[in-house]
């Protein structure tokens, strides 16, 4: 096994990890619907289970941002634009500085600069992704083995963008929670299949 399918490995665990700690939200916290409560409620200044929560959120999102330091070099030996992997370091700083340093305020509110912080960064990171995945569809189109993976990042950029733009108009509803998740796991999938090809093409 090598460094990048370490690295790969990094990347699908990251997903994994995510996905693990809101399904926990609802089983360590009976007062917590996964239809009507957005997912950073678990980890919002004095939740309940808060640690438990962070441990997952900082695991995964380091994980992810480990793996996206070595994508260039190890998409089709680097031959690829830099600026595909360089959103998504980018992007995977920013969800580290969440899990560090950004929750949002008690009750999952939006109040102080730490709170506004939360939302900026995490916003800013979905649209980096967005356009990281644009750029990967750009670069790898044609190329060999990842060209199936070019109209799946495609796919996968229009469908997160979709479903973003539908849990943005709905964040006030009732079912804010599982549209969120919904959107969530369009870029969940797609890291863990983008971590899969980098982890079988090295």
């Amino acid at each position: 096994m090598n460094a990048f399918q370490i690295l790969a490995i990094c990347g699908m665990l990251s997903p994994i990890l995510y996905t693990v700690m809101w399904i926990l939200g609802g089983v360590l916290r009976p007062e917590y619907s996964h239809i009507r409560d957005d997912i950073s409620s678990l980890l919002s200044v004095g939740a309940p289970k808060k640690r438990v929560f962070d441990v997952f959120l900082i695991l995964s999102s380091t994980l992810l941002f480990v793996f996206y330091l070595g994508l260039l070099w190890g998409i089709n030996n680097g031959q690829i634009p830099i600026v595909g992997p360089i959103l998504f370091i980018i992007s995977g700083f920013m969800g580290v500085l969440v899990a560090f340093f950004f929750p949002l305020d008690a009750g999952g509110e939006i109040i102080t600069y730490r709170g506004k912080m939360h939302l900026i960064l995490v916003f800013t990171s979905g649209l980096l992704t967005f356009a990281g995945m644009v750029a990967l569809w750009f670069g790898l189109a044609g190329v060999g083995e990842w060209s199936a993976f070019a109209t799946f990042s495609l796919i996968s950029a229009i469908v997160a963008l979709v479903l973003m733009i539908i849990s943005g108009i709905f964040m006030k509803s009732k079912y804010r929670g599982l549209l969120e998740r919904f959107g969530v796991s369009a870029f969940m999938i797609y890291y863990f299949v983008l971590a899969l090809m980098v982890f079988l093409t090295n």
